[in-house]
């Protein structure tokens, strides 16, 4: 039976039409390109060409392009293969050198968020099978994202108007880890797994991860666990002290799947510790101890007849806590402070069918979204309980209006509220001596608006243009608002203002691209203008554990969340040339580069940027073999706000050589197995993140070599 794409396996990386173009969950017959390497920095593969055009032994080429030709904003995705190869531990790990990522790199193996043109936090959107993970990694760099992508199908990365399906929340990106833990096939043979394995040197790292489907007769089953362990990493010319991490868990799932739909659940378990490394926290030997459960469901059903073509809903439901161990001031080791978060999430979609109108065919879907969470702290933590709500209603409509020209235009509106204890600091945030600061309860409501608009025009010769616009704004998080202690793992003290205003986004954003033949490479430029833009702000003053001691101490760094008008604008290229054949596949060259700038009215800085960086490389693929060399130069950061220092420029070598065997089942078992090593910093450079809380307390890890193993069957 000849393989085809489901149009499905665009729709989490895609604008309208294909963001919401799904057919029916079934058997898992077909090639989908949660299969194919489809953007990572790896060279291409050739695979079987699909749909009815395909001629015999045709092929399609697949390479680093981080998005298909029908997206109007640039989806960077990283597949399967990519991550059983790099083995990433956390999201940022997975994300760092991807053109107009980066990550916050607080404890690297650990916590690292992901950064999307220099935008984190409140402004990246983090989610797992398009529900929000349901962690407090947002509240501080220190704090884990509670995903692993070692058990993902696929991590994307959605930037421009698609965001806006997601909430204001998403105003930078989205981060999304996809994977079947709510199946939505039934593998064609019955069954279908991977096991995956390595090692490191860099930090006596170990590794597994197994996931396995299977089903029948309408039914569909997932399981999957992982588990991780390293010790603290080595740098050049020494060890990187309390940095060991580990962690485990696992998910379950069921799925009725029907001629015109399906529904399904799952549960999950994740927990972990691991260590903050530099300053203070190195000194308190401080780790933290972040645990989650979490229930997902998911469906989707298709009528028969009538305006609506497909509806489809998400909802989650997650508990999770971690503990700050280390020693405090008494000298002991104990409990420093405890975070608390349970939160629910649903959306629910109706697709509405094609609309055939004078200019074109007009497709679309209407949506809803409802979120609730509630955040408790225990000890010496910065934010006291808070609860926010936030319901919206959101539009996406695309129409042709001829082929190869299509336009789009999305919006949406929401109300959130948040409530919790204010207090009302000094204007200098020093103490006034006789006098504690008031604290009174306070709810906060605010009524986001966003709409985008955009233009993807078909060129000669296999090119894309696409043009976007999009306001977008965002309320106030509640850690932003309310804000008011220390914060033990970070060696900050941090206060927020309850006064913030929304913060309003203005973006142009265009881009070309070429997806078809030996050439393959996407060119994006953008420039946003922010309108109160919320950030935190180094006072220069230090604190100890209380707001007395602000301007006297000498333990945590004071920070202020502020607000004023900014300016971003950067740009993002990434191509690819199979130069010559070599057996079955290509030798090809590779390149990079990628930019932010970002910088207030007043003509200073906005804080922790991540550096312009270029890179390129070489690689092979052919007859099973994968071998790739790739130099990435990151350039000193110099345009440095106040109270911060410059950060060097790095280069990191890396380099490939990996085997892929097609086996027997009957005979070994599995039908594919991978074996490779992969070195890292091979240079044993020090590499400084300017984007990071820690850079000048910590190195990220010197030269590293990986040996993984991944079997398939």
């Amino acid at each position: 039976m000849p393989s085809r794409i489901r149009p499905r396996t665009l729709a989490l990386g895609t604008a309208l039409p294909a963001i919401l173009l799904a057919p029916a969950a079934g058997r898992a017959e077909e090639i989908r390109l949660d299969q194919i390497d489809v953007v990572s920095p790896s060279p291409i593969v050739t695979r079987p060409a699909t749909g009815p055009a395909a001629g015999a032994g045709a092929t399609v080429p697949v390479g680093v392009l981080p998005v298909a030709t029908t997206t109007f904003s640039p989806v960077t995705v990283v597949t399967r293969e990519q991550l059983a190869r790099d083995q990433p531990r956390t999201l940022g790990d997975a994300l760092f050198d991807r053109p107009g990522l980066s990550s916050t790199t607080y404890a690297p193996g650990a916590a690292s968020r992901p950064i999307i043109r220099g935008l984190d936090n409140a402004r990246v959107r983090i989610q797992e099978n398009g529900i929000v993970n349901g962690g407090v990694s947002d509240l501080g760099e220190d704090h884990a994202v509670p995903i692993n992508p070692l058990v993902a199908d696929r991590l994307e990365v959605i930037r421009g108007p698609a965001t806006l399906r997601y909430g204001s929340g998403a105003i930078g990106g989205v981060v999304s880890a996809e994977n079947n833990r709510v199946p939505t096939v039934i593998p064609a043979k019955g069954y279908a797994g991977q096991v995956t394995s390595g090692y490191s040197t860099v930090d006596n790292g170990r590794l597994g991860a197994a996931m396995i489907d299977a089903g029948g007769d309408g039914i569909a089953v997932h399981a999957d666990g992982f588990g991780t362990a390293a010790d603290s990493y080595a740098i050049p010319g020494g060890i990187q002290r309390n940095s060991a991490n580990a962690s485990q868990g696992g998910a379950v799932g069921l799925s009725a799947i029907g001629d015109r739909g399906f529904v399904g659940v799952s549960v999950s378990h994740y927990d972990a510790v691991y260590a903050i490394p530099g300053g203070e926290a190195e000194r308190a030997r401080t780790r933290l101890t972040p645990n989650q459960d979490r229930v997902l469901s998911r469906g989707e059903y298709r009528p028969l007849d009538g305006p609506l073509e497909v509806i489809r809903y998400w909802a989650g439901y997650s508990v999770y806590r971690h503990d700050e161990i280390g020693i405090g001031a008494e000298g002991i080791d104990a409990r420093q402070a405890v975070f608390k978060n349970r939160e629910a999430e649903a959306r629910v979609e109706a697709q509405h069918v094609p609309v055939f109108t004078a200019l074109g065919t007009l497709t679309g879907a209407v949506g809803v979204q409802i979120d609730r969470r509630v955040i408790n702290t225990e000890l010496e933590a910065f934010l006291p309980r808070t609860e926010s709500r936030a319901n919206a209603v959101y539009l996406f409509e695309e129409l042709e209006i001829a082929p190869g020209t299509r336009l789009q235009a999305a919006g949406r509106i929401e109300g959130d509220r948040l409530g919790s204890t204010a207090v009302r600091f000094p204007g200098d945030y020093l103490p006034v001596e006789g006098e504690d600061p008031p604290g009174y309860a306070l709810t906060r409501r605010f009524a986001p608006k966003s709409a985008s608009a955009g233009v993807l025009q078909d060129l000669p010769s296999g090119f894309v243009a696409s043009l976007t616009a999009s306001y977008v704004e965002r309320a106030p998080t509640g850690y932003e608002l309310f804000s008011q202690g220390p914060h033990d793992a970070t060696a900050t003290f941090e206060i927020g203002d309850p006064t913030l205003r929304l913060e309003r986004a203005r973006t142009l954003e265009a881009s070309i691209r070429h997806g078809e033949g030996p050439l393959r490479f996407e060119a994006t430029g953008y420039y946003t203008r922010y309108t109160g833009f919320i950030y935190k702000r180094l006072t220069g003053n230090f604190c100890n554990d209380d707001f007395a001691s602000c301007g006297s101490g000498d333990e945590l760094r004071q920070i202020v969340y502020s607000q004023q008008n900014a300016t971003f604008y950067g740009a993002e290229i990434i191509g690819q040339y199979d130069a010559v054949p070599v057996g079955t596949g290509f030798f090809g060259v590779e390149g990079q580069f990628d930019f932010v700038r970002a910088r207030f009215d007043d003509g200073t800085n906005v804080p922790r940027i991540p550096p312009y960086r270029l890179g390129g490389g070489v690689y092979v693929r052919a007859d099973g073999w994968f071998a790739r060399v790739n130099l990435l130069h990151a350039f000193a950061h110099t345009q440095i706000a106040p109270f911060e220092t410059d950060t060097p420029g790095y280069n990191d070598l890396r380099a490939e050589v990996s085997y892929t065997r097609a086996l027997d089942p009957a005979v070994y078992g599995a039908s594919e197995v991978t074996l490779g090593v992969q070195g890292r910093n091979l240079l044993d450079d020090d590499i400084r993140n300017s984007a990071s809380f820690k850079k000048d307390e910590i190195l990220l890890p010197g030269r590293s070599v990986r040996l993984f193993l991944t079997a398939r069957f």
